[in-house]
């Protein structure tokens, strides 16, 4: 007996109630920061291992997720071995970050997602506005959702201090960067 991979909730079509895991080959976990507090830097990190919870209602779902930080790529070797330095990520006394979401609200295919975010031993909470984009069932027969979700965050909070004034005003990078996930879950039996 298989069971569907979708349900509708509300008139909805929903990803079905069960444990969905990240495809880390379909997972982007990016983010956008600004140096000289104009040009936007893009990176992601491609080391990540996630577990959806769907709940029989939205709202009881849950994500855990677990990031290498390692793994960080901004297209600049130079740059990527400064994120992994004691200066910002400092992934060899902290290789992990890891994401626990803690509530979830949901209303048609949109949601917000809450949760606890350790970067370098420091706990936050984060939300991140989340869109359900559809479902796909695959050639090889694996049933996938696919979510993405985008949000804010001071990167002061979880201690990534580091920094330079600038001559003329402002700073060389800027504190506040932009989270943006586009993930590929498969329904595991």
């Amino acid at each position: 007996m298989t069971t569907a991979p979708t349900r509708t909730v509300d008139g909805v079509e929903l990803p079905a109630a069960g444990t969905w895991k990240i495809d880390p080959g379909h997972a982007e976990v990016g983010f956008v920061g600004r140096h000289f507090m104009l040009t936007k830097v893009r990176g992601r990190f491609t080391g990540v291992d996630a577990t959806v919870e769907i709940g029989e209602r939205p709202e009881d779902s849950k994500v855990t997720a677990v990031i290498d930080m390692a793994s960080v790529d901004s297209g600049d070797r130079t740059r990527d071995d400064h994120l992994r330095s004691a200066d910002f990520f400092d992934a060899e006394k902290h290789p992990k970050a890891t994401f626990v979401s803690t509530a979830v609200t949901w209303d048609g295919k949109r949601g917000t997602l809450t949760g606890d975010l350790t970067i370098k031993d420091v706990t936050r909470p984060v939300t991140l506005e989340v869109d359900y984009l559809g479902y796909a069932r695959d050639p090889w027969g694996n049933d996938r959702t696919v979510f993405s979700a985008h949000g804010k965050i001071n990167r002061e909070d979880w201690g990534l201090t580091w920094n330079m004034v600038l001559d003329s005003g402002g700073i060389l990078v800027s504190k506040e960067i932009e989270l943006s996930l586009d993930l590929e879950a498969i329904k595991e039996a």
